[in-house]
């Protein structure tokens, strides 16, 4: 009984602090010192400078990934006494 209770009142304030964020948003918007253009046109950048971002750390962790499983390879080629039939200097670019 307690817990459908607490569930209750989490709702309604999740509901209202959503609602005031969103009412936040909108306000800052509406009387922000920028024109509609300048505001969007500042949005968009924003956003592609956030991509960007995004696209260099998924490469970065991919390349961390192809260098750990490059070691892991060549330390069980060294463990075992076999060689890769992957032509010299090839990555193994999966």
């Amino acid at each position: 009984m307690v817990w459908c209770v607490s569930i209750q009142i989490g709702d309604k304030f999740m509901r209202s602090f959503l609602a005031g964020l969103g009412l936040g948003i909108g306000l800052g918007i509406l009387f922000a010192p920028m024109s509609g253009d300048e505001t969007r046109s500042n949005i968009r950048g924003r956003a592609n400078d956030l991509a960007d971002s995004a696209r260099d750390t998924i490469e970065r962790g991919r390349e961390r990934v192809r260098s750990g499983l490059g070691a892991v390879r060549n330390a069980a080629e060294a463990a075992t006494g076999t060689e890769s039939s992957r032509p010299t200097g090839s990555s193994g670019t999966y």
